[in-house]
């Protein structure tokens, strides 16, 4: 395992675990989309990004900033609604932004394509040998300017490399039950190069992503790249999903989730049939999602990483120390006008 991949995995996954705290304690307000469980993939892609090129990313957007080197303090600023985050606090963490590192992010779904499509016409306009990455998941290809974009990309022969990040779920719906065909299949109807990852195994994301990257800088190849990485999404869809609540705890919140359900049934309104059958559905799909918790916490993937650092046990741990240290001070700073004013 590469240290500099550990280095940002840890850097991700301690980022945001942090924001989960602030976001436990109501300093963050809203919803909160994590990307956990997604380290490899942003590791192994956007280690290899330059000056120059762009990044565009869908909601779940802070691991790829903090990797690609965005300072942690502007991000946490914003996450907390100061004045000084990166959006003057008013983004959010759906919507963070550094027009430095050419990196901007979008809470709508499937936006994230048509955005990296326009970072890539400007590479190829002004920046020979820059790229444009966009990320993306797998249920946001059933939007409409998803398979534009496709279309578009292919016909202009843009230096867009798409990483797709699939976990088979579009919020609480299997992808695969409103999908049809693969994603693979989609971007290789349009005229795309295609190539899958196991994206918990960020060394070869980062081989299988060099290659592309590296092809699209050359220009030896006539457009675009597609890399669908699978992996887990080890929080759900947001923080509090509760199906994952439920896979986790089904004594406590998964009782209550289905027992809610059940007293519906002999409610006033609507087929008592049909509420059954809702009920039938969501067993089911608590069953799916607790099984599928089983198998994602074993795919880590940072954890992946540091089983494979055991190796070089003494980089390891100064890589934990510093990563550590590294996200209290960002923490100690972001919340220093709060410990103020407790004080005064």
């Amino acid at each position: 395992m590469q240290p500099t991949l550990y280095r940002q995995m840890l850097r991700a996954r301690s980022f945001e675990l942090a924001v989960a705290e602030l976001w436990r304690q109501g300093r963050i307000s809203g919803e909160m989309h994590l990307g956990t469980g997604e380290e490899a993939v942003v590791a192994g892609v956007v280690t290899q990004l330059r000056d120059g090129d762009g990044l565009a990313l869908a909601h779940r957007c802070a691991p790829p900033l903090v990797v690609r080197g965005v300072p942690l303090l502007p991000i946490l600023r914003e996450l907390l609604g100061k004045p000084d985050g990166l959006g003057g606090g008013r983004g959010g963490h759906m919507h963070l932004f550094s027009r430095a590192h050419l990196a901007g992010s979008s809470g709508i779904v499937g936006a994230s394509l048509p955005m990296g499509a326009g970072l890539a016409l400007a590479a190829a306009r002004l920046r020979p040998g820059a790229i444009a990455v966009a990320f993306v998941g797998e249920g946001a290809l059933n939007q409409g300017m998803a398979l534009e974009t496709l279309n578009l990309a292919a016909v202009w022969r843009l230096p867009l490399l798409v990483v797709c990040i699939d976990n088979d779920w579009s919020i609480v719906t299997r992808s695969s039950a409103v999908s049809a065909g693969t994603p693979l299949a989609r971007a290789s109807a349009f005229g795309w190069r295609t190539a899958s990852v196991d994206g918990t195994d960020a060394e070869t994301v980062y081989a299988e992503a060099g290659r592309m990257i590296d092809e699209l800088r050359a220009s030896r190849t006539p457009g675009p790249a597609f890399l669908l990485a699978t992996c887990p999404r080890l929080d759900g869809h947001f923080l509090g999903d509760p199906l994952i609540r439920a896979s986790h705890r089904p004594h406590e919140d998964g009782r209550q989730l289905i027992g809610e359900v059940v007293a519906s049934v002999g409610q006033d309104g609507g087929g008592w049939l049909d509420r059954a059958k809702g009920m039938l559905r969501l067993a089911g799909v608590m069953a799916r999602a607790r099984a599928g918790a089983d198998r994602e916490s074993a795919r880590d993937p940072v954890r992946r990483a540091r089983e494979a650092m055991t190796g070089n046990t003494d980089t390891r741990d100064r890589i934990e120390a510093e990563v550590g240290q590294e996200i209290a001070g960002a923490l100690e700073a972001a919340l220093a006008d709060d410990a103020a004013g407790s004080d005064a």
